[in-house]
Formats: structure tokens, sequence, C-alpha cells
């Protein structure tokens, strides 16, 4: 019998590189640190694998009401177009603890430069400060708000992407989820990369890429204790939108996963189960890359191929 492609399959290079450079360097797994300690370490660390911010029109942050108060954001829209711009409402990742509107800062502004649409990221609130289902909420809350109060800001309400990278592309696919069932208006298109999608962790790739990769086991069991520490609450189709019970009529999506991700099989089953529920999907597995690379476009070279598939797709969709 032959073996499991993904068994012969090597790490890519650069990859690698940088998982021995953290090694060497003794880089604390975001499973040892506090919540609040784990923030600042990942804003600080990101100057390493990130490229200079490349320039853009307007970059503005703001605030748009949300059920608990204002849920801050950051505006990005390409040189003056003079017509109302097509947005992506962009939610980072971070499992739900970490990350904010600087660590993909520079994730935003290429989306921008390459699609040529607005970018609205979004500062959700974090576990464990604040549990599911709060991010849900926010990041909902202002996916609506942008659909009936986004002229003020030069927004197309009419023309609106979701999208978002591991917790982020959790938090997209289940807005998208919500939108249809409260019957408005449905986004254009919903952007995944590298989702959770099972808060059970029961796929293989938990078990066959549990460490060594960046994203460990401990690492994924530590947000979700954080984010979801009720494990009847994992059931729950906003925590895992593959379990819900019907995934028809939803918008069209790219599922982008890495073959050395504990998250890999999670993404592959939730973009198989869109497509046979009738929806249209596109999916790509980098098959030698670690979860969160898409950032990493200063080590990693497969990280700009990754952003010109997305910033394709957001084009061709906004078209």
């Amino acid at each position: 019998m032959l073996a499991h492609p993904l068994e012969i399959l090597m790490l890519d290079t650069q990859a690698a590189a940088l998982l021995q450079m953290m090694a060497d360097r003794s880089v604390p797994p975001v499973h040892t640190l506090e919540p609040v300690d784990a923030r600042r370490f990942y804003v600080e660390r990101r100057s390493f694998t990130q490229p200079e911010p490349p320039g853009i029109g307007v970059v503005q942050d703001i605030a748009v009401p949300g059920p608990a108060g204002k849920v801050q954001c950051r505006l990005y829209k390409p040189h003056n177009t003079g017509a109302a711009l097509p947005v992506l409402v962009f939610f980072h990742g971070g499992g739900w603890v970490i990350g904010d509107l600087d660590t993909h800062d520079v994730l935003c502004r290429q989306l921008v430069a390459g699609a040529a649409c607005a970018v609205l990221a979004v500062d959700y609130r974090l576990a464990p400060e604040h549990r599911f289902p709060g991010a849900v909420d926010d990041c909902l809350a202002v996916t609506q708000w942008v659909q009936a109060q986004g002229a003020s800001l030069g927004l197309d309400g009419a023309r609106i992407a979701v999208g978002g990278d591991s917790a982020g592309g959790n938090l997209a696919a289940v807005v998208s989820l919500c939108l249809r069932d409260l019957g408005g208006a449905a986004p254009l298109f919903q952007l995944l990369i590298y989702p959770a999608t099972d808060m059970r962790q029961v796929a293989p790739s938990h078990t066959t890429n549990a460490q060594g990769y960046m994203l460990t086991r401990d690492s994924i069991e530590y947000f979700r204790a954080h984010y979801s520490p009720d494990a009847t609450s994992w059931s729950d189709w906003r925590a895992s939108p593959l379990l819900a019970p019907n995934l028809t009529g939803l918008p069209r999506a790219l599922v982008i996963t890495a073959g050395f991700d504990p998250l890999r099989d999670e993404g592959l089953q939730y973009a198989d189960a869109l497509s046979a529920a009738g929806n249209t999907v596109q999916y790509v597995c980098f098959e030698r890359q670690i979860h969160g690379f898409i950032t990493m476009s200063r080590v990693l070279d497969e990280a700009h191929a990754a952003v010109g598939l997305c910033t394709d797709a957001l084009r061709k969709v906004f078209a």
C-alpha cells in the first residue's frame, strides 16, 4: 500500500529554518505564557517575519457600535478611486486570545494593494476576559454595520466579503452562517485561511501535526480553554461551523490550508462540506507550509503566493 502523500512530503526549507531558529533562541510556546504576555510577545515578534508595511491610500482607526460597546476597527483603502469601494471585513487570527489590529496590519495592507478593495479589520473582544460567543457577536455586529452604514465611509454595503485567518477564519465562517439565518443580505465571498472549524479537535491532523510545526496541540488546547472552556459549547455551530446542521445557501469561498498544520484536515472537511451542500468553493493546500505562514512573507516566499491567491479571488468576486 502506498504511503499517504503527506507522509513523504518535505517541510518547506524556509519554514524549517524558521522553526529551527525559534528552537535555537528558546522562543517560549504560547501556551506557557499568560494571555497578556502572549499578546505582547505576538506584537513584538511580528517584525521578524513580516515585511515592511506597503503604502496604500488611507489607513484610519474607527469605532463601530457593538453589543458590548464600541468595537475598535481599522479601515484600509487604496488610493482614491472616486467610487464606493467593495470591502473585506477581516477578522484576525490568534486563537481568540491573542492578535490585534497591529499583528495583521501588513496582511491587510497587502490585501488592499493587491485586490484594490477596502479592508475593515475588526479588533473583536478577546478571551479569557470575554469568552465565547463574545468574538462572534462583535464580528457579526461590525459586518451588519458595514452593510447598513458603510456608505458613510465610502464603502459599498452591497459588495462585502468576510475573511480571516485561523480563529479569524472560524469567525468569518460563523458570520456567514449567522447572516444567512438572519435573512439579511449575504456577503459575496468568504475568505477562510487555515480556519478552525471544529472545536472538538478530532481531525487526524491534530494527531499527525500535533507537535513541532509552530502551532501545537498544547497551544490549541490553551486557546480553547480560554475561549470556550465549557465542553458543551464545542458542538455549538457558532464555535464549530463544521457542525452546523445546514450549510446550504452560503457565499462562495476560498479555503486555504497548510500541510503541516494541526488545523489542515478540519479546513479540508469544511471545504468539502460546503461543496457537498451546493456552495461554490475553491480549496488550496500549501502542502509544505505551517500554520500562520501567510503573514510571514519576510521569511517565507510561499506567503506571497498565498496572498496573491487571496487578492486574485477578491478581485474576481468584486468585479
